[in-house]
């Protein structure tokens, strides 16, 4: 049985100084946590107060969005990181963003890491254990959002993190439960109902947040299929931290 609460996330603050970012405004009243991009892949110091402060209007659980340092390609280039380097530059960027949400009487609640970062630590234990080890040295009580079955909630486990496993409404995954690189067709679910019902699929399959991507074309409307979907099979839209 699926559980009563389900969470919805969404990546939010992608913009960097003079590029907007996504449609933010629209999505964050229909989410209950936001994971804000900390400057490494994008984001800069006032967009970020800006949506931490719009998430704490909104309701909403904040997560920070840790990437890879790789402004220039959004995060989304593996980086052959040395352990120790990739668990500082987590730790940094969950102090900016702590920084941030604090002045707006808000609290960074869990990471979930961003793009190439994310896909590395499904299988790539050295970086899945790096970012595991940052989260337990920032000592804050912090939960990982991520991919069932990955090497980041292997590590998460190991280092007494709580891991939440997530599922994508607006992402295909191949047969072993993996996402289709964005590189590849139809790696994308840009049709409302489509991803309205990957997701009540997920939802009954036992993920505890689901994600739909700002960047995603029309991510606003896929977001509101998604939730009244859910909402009319019964399930209660609710942060998985308060």
């Amino acid at each position: 049985m699926p559980a009563a609460r389900i969470d919805l996330n969404s990546d939010v603050g992608e913009g960097f100084g003079a590029w907007a970012g996504g449609p933010d405004d629209e999505l964050i009243p229909l989410l209950t946590s936001v994971n804000v991009a900390c400057g490494f892949h994008a984001g800069d110091p006032s967009i970020m107060r800006r949506t931490c402060a719009a998430a704490v209007a909104a309701g909403c659980a904040i997560g920070a969005q840790v990437s890879y340092p790789d402004l220039a390609g959004f995060g989304r280039r593996f980086m052959e990181m040395r352990p120790a380097e990739l668990t500082d530059a987590v730790l940094y960027q969950i102090g900016a963003l702590e920084a941030m949400a604090g002045v707006a009487d808000g609290r960074v609640a869990y990471v979930k890491p961003h793009g190439a970062l994310y896909n590395a630590i499904v299988h790539h234990a050295a970086q899945a254990g790096a970012v595991a080890a940052a989260v337990r040295e920032h000592g804050g009580g912090l939960a990982v959002l991520g991919l069932p079955g990955s090497e980041i909630e292997t590590a998460c486990a190991a280092a007494g993190i709580r891991f939440v496993v997530e599922g994508f409404a607006d992402r295909a995954y191949t047969p072993d439960g993996r996402l289709v690189p964005r590189t590849e067709p139809g790696a994308l679910l840009t049709d409302p109902a489509a991803a309205a019902a990957q997701a009540v699929a997920l939802w009954e399959g036992g993920v505890a947040s689901i994600c739909v991507h700002s960047d995603t074309p029309g991510a606003p409307a896929i977001l509101a299929a998604v939730r009244a979907a859910l909402e009319g099979r019964g399930a209660a839209i609710g942060a998985f931290v308060p």
